[in-house]
């Protein structure tokens, strides 16, 4: 059973087992394309900040957010350097613009989706680590099972946001559209195998 119910119910879809398969077999990867995504969090929240600076309770919570996720990429900066996983360049995943392509052009309603969308990462991101954590040596998995509760917290603190800003059926509705292409994206081969990755299926030009 998820450690987290409320975060499955809000899902379309579990982490498929291949997508777990293929992480364990690439863990270099798996940590590297984790800390981009961690460092990309703490970016999108200070984004948020800059951009709608008269919003009182987006700018406290974007700004605990952002310190949390820094703290993250620096814990797995250091699980990396003790591992001897180099650091290199990393393309992004597919997942996240797929995500983008639903939210509208036009505030506030640009918000209230970028919002909704926020909560889905979070919420895959707690998900996802939940799924693979068991399968890990106790190091990893120990850290992995640590970063449960924040992913938790910032993906209720999202939705908690879009709802403050926007109309409670309007934001159902970005719900439900945003929750059926995020399910897509997991479900569905991948040619790559990011930290969000659908199923990932290498050719026999791609490179592990």
């Amino acid at each position: 059973m998820h450690p987290i119910p409320e975060i499955d119910a809000f899902l379309g879809c579990r982490t498929p087992d291949a997508w777990v398969e293929a992480a364990l077999d690439d863990q270099e990867t798996l940590l590297i394309d984790h800390k981009n995504c961690e460092f990309k969090a703490a970016s999108t929240a200070l984004s948020l900040m800059a951009k709608y600076n008269t919003h009182a309770d987006l700018i406290n919570m974007m700004s605990r957010l952002a310190r949390e996720e820094l703290v993250h990429h620096e814990q797995v900066m250091r699980l990396m350097k003790r591992r001897g996983v180099p650091l290199r360049p990393l393309s992004a995943g597919r997942y996240a613009s797929g995500l983008r392509k639903v939210v509208r052009s036009h505030e506030p309603v640009k918000l209230v989706d970028t919002l909704v969308v926020g909560a889905f990462i979070e919420a895959r991101s707690c998900e996802r680590f939940a799924a693979i954590a068991p399968h890990l040596d106790e190091e990893l998995g120990k850290f992995y099972n640590g970063l449960l509760k924040s992913e938790a917290r910032h993906y209720q603190g999202y939705l908690k946001l879009a709802l403050e800003y926007g109309d409670a059926a309007d934001v159902q509705r970005t719900v439900d559209k945003v929750r059926e292409v995020e399910a897509e994206l997991i479900s569905t081969p991948d040619v790559e195998m990011r930290f969000h990755s659908g199923i990932p299926v290498y050719g026999p030009h791609q490179p592990r």
